[in-house]
This record gives structure tokens, C-alpha cells and sequence, in this order.
């Protein structure tokens, strides 16, 4: 039977690395010929909560040169963020330091392009239906071109996720491809593409970081952590990610039905889905009594207008990217956030929408994603005027939603960042000297 191992890290993160590699080694070596180790951590951002947690990082390289790896920790994070600006804000790069492991970041080198093949998306343009392509970083493309000699490690965090059902193993490779890649299609085809990065590059071992979870999704305003962050004290970990995924997902009461991608990964034969068949060591799942949800709470700041459309809306994309955005700005940072405003999202919404708003005071907002701005785009521009209405292009651009929602709410990115505007200047232009790709809200 496939064996997925948790620990308990009450003994001590040390201990308790030490006893998940212990147990994962009687499976096979843990370094290969060229003792190369290159880590995935979740590093989509620096706000709390929300990413692998830095003490599991250091214990985990700390075993790794203990027996003699050279270390390498990556990352490209989410969109409308630069990873070099994450790691040094979020011990990322002060452990790394400390312990000798190298940084990549991903967003900063040459990239190949490959196709979304298990079940090929498309667009629609002027030219008809085209198949969607994405590109990897050349350090993705090394590794599955030396699978034989390389040791992948995917070091992702407890969290549920309110557009993929959970963020473990498998979600955590979505930081691989470029961000103008991720925003196109990020709609109910969102699993299936999750799947196919996970189909080109499997990681050797999945550990993840269960200290802490978080649930109602992955960024969740940080004034709300008592109701959405648990301790589960646990590391969860297996050489089939995918079974491993299962077992978190379980952790939080989910099965398969409750997260796509993992049901579409299991059919695929890319892994064990099946719990029945997979051996855990170290906990009985029964303990786990309680479903957690995956969707955000629908909690919002009444001065802002959310208008949904009627025939079609996707909760992977123009729906919660928004809405995320618009919880974490409006409740974190409530001394500067400024409402107003109105969002439009979807596709199929009233012919008399300008009618409605006006009706109602807002005269400014946002339009999320290429269903809305195709269907009310232009009847907005034309109204209210081009300085009043931004648009979020794809299927929900971050890095313009982020931007957009920072002008209506009258903050600016510097009220985000935890340092200084010298500081973060210095990273942008290192990562802009280095070639970065990331699309920020600049």
C-alpha cells in the first residue's frame, strides 16, 4: 500500500523532521547522484498564514546538509507580487542565509514553453479556438529533465483554498508557471490545468507544513485568524504527493469529491486517491471529526457594490480573486481602506446595470474578468469614464485587480508592505535587473 507518514511536531520541529525523512528513507535514499536538492516552498506571499512556515524550512534544509545535500529553496510567487520581495519579508531569505541554501527565484529566469495536455484549454479570439500554452522556469525544466540524478522536495502548507478546494502538494506547483500565464483560463478549467503541471513534474517527496491550517481559503484577513487559522501540529508527508493531498484534504474533513483537481489527478492514474489504500502511520484519521469550508466567508464592507452575473460566473477566477482582495484590504487595513465603489463580475448581467448604480451613487468601480468587460464594459467606460472604471482583464488579471482596487480605495501598495519604501524599491529594482516577469501592481 502507498504509506503517507504524519508526525507529530509537538516533540520538536527538529525531532520531528528527523522522524518524517527517517520514515521516508526506508522507501528509498533521500539524495541521488548529483545531491542536489531543490525545494518548493508556498511562498505566494507575505501576508500571514499564508505561507510554509520558516521554522519547518530551516529544520528541513538543516537534515538536508546534515547529510550532505546542496540545498536549493524556490519559488515564484503569486501575482501582483515579486518572490525576491516575499523572502525578505517572510524569513524566506534570513533562513536560507543562515543555513547556506541557495534562493531561486523563479519569476527572474528564462523560461519553455509547454501545452495544458490532459484536457487541453481554450480561448476564443478572432482566429478561432487556440490550444492555451504556459512557460516553466529553466530551473522546473532542469529537474524534469534530470529526474535520475535530482532531488525535488514540495514543502507546501496546510490551507484550504477557496478557488481549488485545498492548496497542498499538487496546487503548490501552480507557482511553476510565468503570472501572464496563470491569469488566462483561471476558471472551471483551473483543475484540470493544476493536474497537468502536476503530470509534467511529480516531486519526490511531499512534506507539508500542518502546524497550522488555515480555513474559509488560503488569504484570509489576518483581524479574522481566530476564526480561520487551527492548530493541527502536524507534518504530513509521502513519496505520492497525491496521496499525501489526500490525507491533508482528509485532515480537514474533505474528500475527493470536495477538490477537483485531486479526483482528476486520481482518474488520470497520476497517484493513490483511494484512502481505503493508503496506509497513515502516526495518526488515525478518525480524530478528525470536523468539515472545515473551502470558500471564503461572505463577509464584505456594505459601502462597496458587488454585482454578479447570472449565467456564468467562476468562483476559480473573477469571483474570489476580487473578493479576496477586496476582504483583505477593507478589513486589515481599515484606517486607510475607503469604500465607494462598485465591482461587476460574471457574465449575464441587467441591461439597466448604469441605471442601477447611478440610481445608487456609485459612480466608479472595477470590472472583473473578460466575461464582464465584453458584456459592460464599454456601457461603463462610456458613462462614467475612463479614470473612473478600471478593468481586470483574462479571467481575472491580480496584478490589475490589486491595482485597481488600491486606486478606489485611496491606499497605495506602500500601505501593504511591512517596509520601508527605500527597502522595497531596492528589491524591485534587483528583481527588474534580474529579468523578473512578475506582474505587479505598479
Amino acid at each position: 500500500m502507498t504509506e503517507v507518514y504524519i508526525v507529530n511536531t509537538k516533540q520538536g520541529l527538529e525531532s520531528a523532521v528527523n522522524e518524517m525523512f527517517n520514515n521516508l528513507e526506508k522507501i528509498e535514499p533521500i539524495l541521488k547522484s548529483s545531491k542536489e536538492v531543490y525545494i518548493k516552498v508556498n511562498g505566494i506571499d507575505y501576508h500571514k498564514h499564508s505561507y510554509t512556515s520558516p521554522e519547518v524550512l530551516k529544520a528541513v534544509i538543516e537534515y538536508l546538509n546534515n547529510i550532505g545535500a546542496d540545498v536549493y529553496v524556490m519559488e515564484n510567487s503569486t501575482q501582483a507580487n515579486m518572490t525576491r520581495i516575499v523572502f525578505a519579508i517572510n524569513g524566506f531569505k534570513d533562513v536560507c542565509e543562515e543555513m547556506g541554501a541557495k534562493i531561486i527565484f523563479l519569476d527572474e529566469e528564462d523560461t519553455k514553453t509547454f501545452e495544458f495536455k490532459g484536457k487541453p484549454s481554450v480561448a476564443e479570439n478572432s482566429k478561432g479556438y487556440i490550444l492555451k500554452t504556459f512557460r516553466l522556469p529553466k530551473t522546473i525544466t532542469k529537474i524534469m529533465e534530470n529526474r535520475d540524478s535530482i532531488t525535488y522536495i514540495n514543502l507546501p502548507k496546510l490551507k484550504t483554498h477557496s478557488m481549488a478546494g485545498v492548496t497542498l502538494g499538487i496546487k503548490n506547483q501552480w507557482g511553476f508557471p510565468q503570472h501572464a500565464d496563470r491569469g488566462k483560463d483561471h476558471n472551471y478549467n483551473l483543475h484540470s490545468k493544476l493536474v497537468d503541471v502536476y503530470e509534467y513534474i511529480k516531486p519526490d517527496i511531499t512534506i507539508i507544513d500542518g502546524i497550522e491550517g488555515t480555513i474559509h481559503g488560503h488569504y484570509s484577513p489576518t483581524v479574522w485568524e481566530d476564526r480561520l487559522v487551527k492548530k493541527f501540529d502536524v507534518l504530513i508527508g509521502g513519496r505520492d504527493t497525491l496521496a499525501v493531498d489526500v490525507v491533508g484534504a482528509r485532515i480537514f474533513g474533505l474528500t475527493l469529491d470536495d477538490v477537483p483537481h485531486l479526483k482528476i489527478a486520481f482518474k488520470r492514474g497520476l497517484g493513490e486517491g483511494d484512502l481505503s489504500k493508503i496506509k497513515v502511520t502516526g495518526k488515525n484519521l478518525e480524530e478528525y471529526k470536523e468539515k472545515y469550508g473551502t470558500n471564503i466567508l461572505q463577509e464584505f464592507p456594505e459601502d462597496v457594490k458587488i454585482i454578479k452575473g447570472k449565467e456564468l460566473l467562476c468562483r476559480e477566477g473573477c469571483e474570489n480573486n476580487p473578493l479576496v482582495t477586496l476582504q483583505v484590504f477593507a478589513y486589515d487595513h481599515k484606517d486607510k481602506f475607503k469604500g465607494g465603489w462598485f465591482i461587476v463580475m460574471g457574465k449575464g448581467h441587467d441591461e439597466n446595470i448604469v441605471e442601477q448604480l447611478k440610481k445608487e451613487g456609485y459612480t466608479k468601480g472595477l470590472v472583473a474578468g473578460h466575461c464582464a468587460i465584453e458584456e459592460v464594459g464599454d456601457k461603463l467606460l462610456k458613462e462614467f469614464g475612463k479614470r473612473k472604471v478600471f478593468f481586470s482583464g483574462d479571467c481575472n488579471n491580480l496584478a490589475e485587480t490589486v491595482k485597481a482596487i488600491l486606486k478606489l480605495s485611496k491606499m497605495t501598495v506602500f500601505d501593504l508592505v511591512p517596509i520601508s519604501n527605500e527597502e522595497l524599491m531596492a528589491l524591485i529594482d534587483a528583481a527588474n535587473e534580474q529579468g523578473s516577469t512578475a506582474l505587479v501592481p505598479l
